[in-house]
């Protein structure tokens, strides 16, 4: 039986080099390269909604593969698709990089320039394995057949600002929409998304912090399933745990969950660790949600200053969301956007805290009452992003959803 094989190359050069040997090998059948991360994710996807058996024994990724790091891909291909083996062609062969690609989930390392005997025999090695896995496991083989979903992140100017709220409400609607939902609190030395929510838990993200490995049973296991329908991954009780997620450990977590979930909602809280930036940097679209005074302002404005020093998002690709607005307050929405520099949320949330107080005291934030006009805007300002459904969007709310996909390309 030939082994296929789909090489994942984005530079045009390497592309020819690679896919001209691989048509070299004995009883190697090479399929037509993909050029980006999002693309093997997508192909892969798509021939796993159709059959285990039609994915492709072997991956080959190229070191200089975007806009997700090498690495990084190498981790999601491995999660969402075990039956596949992963070779990294890469120009640095060292010990340390060949035992990164192994815990990142790769079945074995090719050095450039290839060679026709190192790739002849690492193909052959991993196309044994991974006809050998599916053998043995049968049709039981568990994929994500999803082609990954949206991950958007809500960041507070300062604190107090409303951030939970918003995130939370984003994603009951989304969830309302019939799109499966699941809610991130990275906040994690304050995080009160479970008091919001009154949810007694026991795990928490801490607690994939150290897994290299995050199976669908894994996550399901740490993941909270609230009345709601919402899945909550929840900030620790112990705060001082929260040092125990890493920037690494964050990205792994993130791409768990948008490998099993449609829309991902992360509250990043109001301080940016090395994990929240991680985070920030990856999302799909980010929010910094701001009230219109002059300290939350001027907080929001240090926020995006500081996210572009560090090259975690440009002023650009952030959108602030005005929260607790009024007519007659003095700071206006455009004024903010012009003081940030960001995109502006065309819906801003009203200031009607008193709707809000009843289920926020008794931890009740999914029972707020559909005529609230908080959540009335908080709901249009979802299908905006383009987080619910086209039939479910509110006929008061905006029909055209809103993409700050990020474009990005990150080096492997």
């Amino acid at each position: 039986m030939p082994t296929r094989i789909l090489p994942a190359v984005g530079d045009a050069d390497a592309v020819r080099s690679v896919t001209t040997l691989l048509s070299q090998l004995p009883d190697a059948e090479p399929v037509a390269p993909v050029v980006d991360s999002t693309q093997l994710i997508d192909t892969l996807a798509r021939l796993a909604a159709e059959s285990v058996d039609e994915l492709p024994e072997v991956v080959v990724v190229h070191e200089r593969i975007g806009p997700v790091p090498a690495l990084e891909l190498i981790r999601e291909v491995a999660l969402r698709f075990p039956a596949v083996g992963v070779i990294l062609v890469t120009s640095d062969a060292s010990p340390g990089l060949f035992q990164a690609a192994m815990d990142y989930g790769a079945r074995g390392l090719v050095a450039l320039p290839l060679h026709y005997d190192e790739l002849a025999t690492r193909v052959q090695a991993v196309a044994q394995w991974s006809t050998g896995v599916r053998r043995h496991l049968g049709g039981a083989v568990e994929v994500f057949t999803g082609v990954g979903g949206t991950v958007v992140t809500v960041s507070g100017a300062k604190g107090g600002v409303g951030t939970t709220v918003v995130a939370v409400q984003l994603a009951l609607a989304a969830q309302a929409s019939g799109r499966p939902t699941a809610v991130l609190d990275m906040d994690l030395q304050t995080g009160d998304i479970a008091s919001y929510l009154d949810v007694q838990f026991r795990r928490s993200v801490v607690d994939l912090a150290g897994i290299s490995d995050i199976s669908p049973r894994v996550l399901a296991d740490a993941v909270f399933r609230h009345d709601s329908g919402l899945a909550l991954l929840l900030a620790p009780g112990e705060g001082e745990r929260g040092e125990e997620v890493t920037d690494r450990a964050a990205r792994q977590i993130v791409s768990a969950l948008r490998a099993r979930y449609e829309v991902v909602i992360v509250d990043c809280g109001a301080q940016l660790s090395g994990a929240g930036a991680a985070i920030v940097e990856m999302a799909d679209t980010s929010l910094l949600v701001t009230t219109p005074d002059v300290i939350a302002v001027r907080g929001a404005k240090r926020a995006v200053r500081m996210w572009d020093r560090l090259q975690v998002r440009k002023a650009e690709e952030t959108m602030v969301v005005v929260n607790r607005h009024s007519r007659g307050t003095e700071i206006q929405p455009s004024l903010i956007r012009q003081i940030t520099g960001t995109a502006l949320a065309a819906t801003a949330i009203p200031a009607h805290f008193k709707e809000l107080q009843g289920v926020v005291d008794a931890g009740r934030l999914h029972e707020l009452d559909a005529k609230s006009t908080v959540k009335q805007a908080l709901w249009t300002l979802a299908g905006e992003l383009g987080l619910v459904k086209a039939a479910a969007v509110d006929r008061r709310g905006g029909r055209g959803a809103v993409s700050f996909r990020r474009r990005k390309e990150i080096g492997g």
